[in-house]
């Protein structure tokens, strides 16, 4: 199977992004009420940063990967750091290949904007399934407790992922 992606450029795509995330809520499994949920999942649209919708060669939307520059403790200045807010595909199609597309478009996408990518950030669950697969790609550096459970920060270096996405086989989508 072959995926596409489209880079949310225009309201019409952001709205896709946001209502094939609302929709898909209860099985994001993130562990914040809803409205702090939202704040995250919504903020590539309100920031006007990076959302990236995913299709199967049907057209059928499969996933997503939300991204805003910069962060709050630095008033979203040090726009080096891309700050991924959410990653979701719908469970059948949840496999290492469209795991590594996603991150190959991805990483494509950001190498080609103007701004100098030094570092990725993402939070996730502690999760014994997907713990294996952060710490491939990224450092842990921050473990907060919270009402709704433990989550674990990763950080990782931008080329580091760009570098590692490039090793497999892979379309150029960027000249």
């Amino acid at each position: 199977m072959s995926y596409d992606f489209s880079v949310c450029a225009t309201e019409f795509y952001m709205q896709n992004y946001l209502e094939f995330l609302l929709e898909n809520y209860s099985t994001l499994n993130l562990p914040y009420p809803f409205p702090v949920t939202l704040s995250y999942i919504a903020s590539p649209a309100f920031m006007e940063q990076i959302a990236i919708l995913c299709f199967t060669d049907e057209h059928e939307m499969i996933g997503t990967i939300g991204c805003i520059l910069g962060t709050g403790e630095n008033d979203y200045q040090d726009t080096h750091i891309a700050q991924i807010q959410v990653v979701y595909f719908l469970e059948p199609y949840r496999r290492t290949l469209l795991f590594l597309r996603t991150m190959q478009f991805f990483t494509q996408h950001l190498d080609q904007l103007p701004v100098d990518f030094r570092e990725l950030r993402f939070w996730a669950p502690a999760d014994d399934y997907l713990h294996p697969l952060f710490s491939k790609l990224a450092k842990q550096t921050t473990v907060a407790e919270t009402e709704n459970g433990t989550l674990i920060e990763y950080r990782a270096s931008f080329s580091d992922w760009h570098a590692y996405a490039a090793r497999f086989r892979h379309d150029v989508y960027y000249d």
